[in-house]
């Protein structure tokens, strides 16, 4: 009878809020709360308790706590005396021990196929209590931001499995061994995080020049290091490299050989578990300095990159969060006199180190199965991943959904393979040897999203409902493939960048005795190490990287020069006219190229004879521009942008065929997205330089689409200024655009057609 009362008891504490659970404690009866609603609407708002009843979740803070305790009172609070502390422990301590016995019976085995059938059974058979969600803590939300182009994917969040990932609550387990290679003083994590910054230091940033010195490697080619501390450290690559020496975490010195094994082939396999190419990128990621390397493309070189980063970012979390756990054990013997506060701080202000933004739902789905096989490797004993099979169901991909016929370049099917959905999150923790898929954002370890992702929770100036404190403790930014956000959408990178590392607005349930002093004083954004890959140099993508780069240690790009450029690759015979603009700065540039267009170059294609002529403008606003200014002259044209309808497309590809189009304007991002060849084309003009050098090329050669022997009269003319250096070297190769730039007069280049 006593058993069976005692798990009665725990049942109904199990169900109970912290709320009801301390009205039960103060006034010794029980709260009116059996008036409920039905269980199946009420099991997305139960609280599930951790092992330890002082450390509570984000998400249920707004209804555990009567009132909201700012982050300063609590920062306050923490400076009590430890005997308080205790006293309130055991206090709780009875009802917890009960609580955490009910939670032990409810999570039973705790196996993969276990949580995995549990997850699939509650998405198929009750859909309603699964939390959707737009904002990382799993609140609801049906809106949508105007002009985006995609509905809102109903999201889920992982609020089961909250003990089994909490690092609060957990302590290192005796197989991960004493945690030595934390403890030794040449690991460049330890020596990174415990690092200390004076404050005149911080503030001499703003006024330091900043240093630079040029090393070439053998691989990477020319880099340039520099920094505004006031010590510039470089290093060079060793022949020669050993896993211990780069002081990885059990057990990737295992693991790492089997997973990164397709890039390995005949001696180099046995020699090395790095291509040369990812020896070098790791080298200077383990130095936690950051990183441009403008040369990743996803055709040849791009997943040989992820590999390497993903093992830098799981190096980084299971060394940051083994630090975490040690500290809990050495906290739990703290009663024996061992250890000071200050030994302990371990934390961010929130619980996020790790940010990866990638386009498309197809790279976090190679993400998340790298950090698995990196995890796995060739043991036998499979690790805990909650919520597989739902992750593998929205962010994989059918293969027949693609259809057959379809032929586009090489590079264009290996950007987009798989699932090319770009408005996508999701929070991942780790803890150990598991995995937990779909966390909330601040029980969340690494967080793997999108441009268009992270806007639509950061919002904007003025709106009620916007959430980017889980960027404050932000400390790897890893950006993927940034030229394909030149065509998405910019503004959304650049409005991340702006919110990383700010103080957050709420305390989400830290103890600040833990939180570094570096992240206290605001400094984390010199703490931050960001690694920045693209396909290529590119203004804007530079000015991220010079902006918002400030780490202590340091930073390295990549800057070499092409030699021939892609119009080699112009299979057809074809005069080049390069024309030459003028314009007094940067801001006035797009006005000085708008007016020379209009003024100078569009009047000798105004002639009927001149019909035929694509307008390739890389800008929508350009194309925006023109567009107007064409049908205010009653110009016969017709226009082709990345929002034409289908029919649309087929209708003005059909007249400018036909001739009853004189022009077509033509935009880059259409050209990136579809592939289309544009047939009857006579005379080209590039508005200006294309974002992609190989563009370049691809237009030219659809001048042999239809070939009707009409070459004489082909033509290609190009407006360029000084300001497009970069471009006009990866297009004409840069000795030849050095002569361009330092000359004023127009040049004119002829290709013969050989390759």
């Amino acid at each position: 009878m006593g058993k069976r009362g005692s798990r009665s008891q725990s049942q109904l504490l199990n169900t109970l809020t912290k709320k009801q659970k301390k009205h039960l404690r103060d006034f010794g009866e029980e709260h009116p709360f059996y008036d409920r609603v039905s269980r199946k609407e009420a099991k997305p708002q139960i609280c599930q308790l951790s092992e330890s009843s002082d450390s509570s979740d984000s998400e249920n803070e707004s209804e555990s706590e009567p009132e909201q305790v700012s982050g300063y009172h609590k920062l306050l609070a923490t400076l009590k005396n430890v005997s308080e502390e205790e006293e309130e422990d055991e206090e709780e301590e009875e009802e917890d021990s009960i609580v955490d016995d009910a939670e032990m019976n409810d999570e039973g085995g705790g196996s993969d196929v276990s949580v995995e059938e549990e997850m699939a059974a509650e998405a198929t058979e009750s859909p309603e209590n699964v939390p959707l969600s737009a904002d990382p803590e799993g609140k609801e939300d049906g809106e949508r931001p105007p002009g985006t182009s995609q509905a809102s994917p109903e999201e889920f969040t992982d609020a089961q499995h909250e003990s089994l990932f909490s690092l609060e609550t957990n302590f290192l387990e005796e197989e991960s061994g004493d945690n030595s290679s934390l403890k030794a003083s040449q690991d460049p994590f330890l020596q990174h995080v415990n690092k200390e910054l004076k404050e005149k230091e911080i503030q001499a940033v703003a006024t330091n020049p900043k240093t630079t010195h040029e090393l070439k490697w053998p691989i990477l080619g020319q880099l340039v290091f520099s920094s505004k501390f006031q010590k510039l450290e470089t290093f060079k690559p060793p022949k020669d490299i050993d896993l211990k020496s780069l002081h990885l975490q059990k057990p990737l010195e295992s693991t790492w050989t089997k997973t990164n094994s397709p890039f390995l082939s005949g001696p180099q396999k046995s020699s090395s578990p790095f291509t040369p190419l990812q020896k070098e990128l790791f080298l200077i990621m383990n130095s936690y300095r950051d990183l441009f390397y403008p040369e990743s493309t996803a055709l040849k070189n791009g997943e040989e990159i992820r590999h390497v980063y993903c093992l830098h970012v799981i190096n980084h979390v299971l060394k940051a969060n083994a630090q975490v756990l040690g500290n809990n054990s050495r906290r739990r013997s703290r009663k024996f006199g061992v250890g000071d506060d200050d030994d302990f701080r371990d934390q961010g202000l929130t619980r996020p180190k790790v940010l990866i933004v990638v386009p498309f739902r197809e790279a976090a789905l190679r993400v998340v199965q790298l950090f698995i096989s990196l995890l796995e490797g060739d043991s036998k004993k499979k690790i805990i991943v909650s919520n597989k099979k739902r992750f593998q169901g929205e962010y994989g991909s059918d293969p027949e959904e693609r259809p057959p016929n379809l032929k586009r370049p090489e590079d264009y099917e290996a950007v987009f393979v798989g699932n090319i959905d770009d408005h996508f999150r999701i929070g991942v923790a780790i803890l150990q040897r598991s995995i937990r898929l779909y966390a909330p954002f601040y029980s969340s370890d690494i967080l793997i999203a999108s441009p268009l992702g992270l806007r639509t929770i950061i919002g904007g100036e003025g709106e009620k409902k916007r959430d980017f404190d889980f960027l404050s403790s932000i400390e790897l930014l890893i950006i993927d493939q940034a030229d394909i956000y030149l065509m998405q959408n910019w503004e959304h990178v650049l409005h991340l960048m702006n919110h990383m590392n700010l103080l957050p607005l709420d305390s989400h349930g830290v103890d600040f005795s833990r939180v570094r002093m570096w992240s206290l004083n605001n400094w984390s954004k010199h703490y931050r190490q960001t690694l920045l890959f693209g396909a290529l140099q590119d203004a804007q993508i530079n000015s991220v990287f010079n902006k918002y780069c400030v780490n202590m240690q340091g930073q390295v790009a990549v800057r070499n020069v092409p030699m021939t450029g892609s119009i080699s690759h112009v299979l057809v015979q074809l005069p080049h006219v390069f024309q030459r603009m003028e314009a007094e700065n940067l801001a006035s540039l797009i006005d000085a190229r708008f007016n020379f267009f209009v003024n100078k170059i569009l009047p000798q294609y105004r002639d009927a004879v001149m019909s035929h002529t694509l307008i390739y403008i890389p800008s929508y606003f350009d194309f925006v521009r023109l567009r107007n200014y064409f049908k205010k002259e009653e110009l016969n044209f017709t226009h082709i942008c990345e929002y034409t309808q289908k029919s649309g497309v087929s209708r003005a590809r059909h007249f400018f065929l036909q001739g009853e189009k004189q022009f077509l304007l033509f935009t880059e991002r259409f050209h990136f997205y579809k592939r289309y060849t544009i047939k009857g084309i006579r005379n080209l003009i590039f508005y200006e330089l294309p974002t992609y050098p190989h563009f370049y090329s691809e237009i030219c050669n659809m001048l042999r689409a239809t070939n009707r022997g009409e070459e004489a009269t082909w033509t290609c003319t190009v407006l360029y200024s000084k300001y497009d250096a970069q471009r006009l070297a990866a297009v004409v190769g840069v000795e030849r655009a050095a002569q361009m730039l330092q000359s004023k007069k127009n040049v004119h280049l002829f290709i013969t057609g050989e390759k």
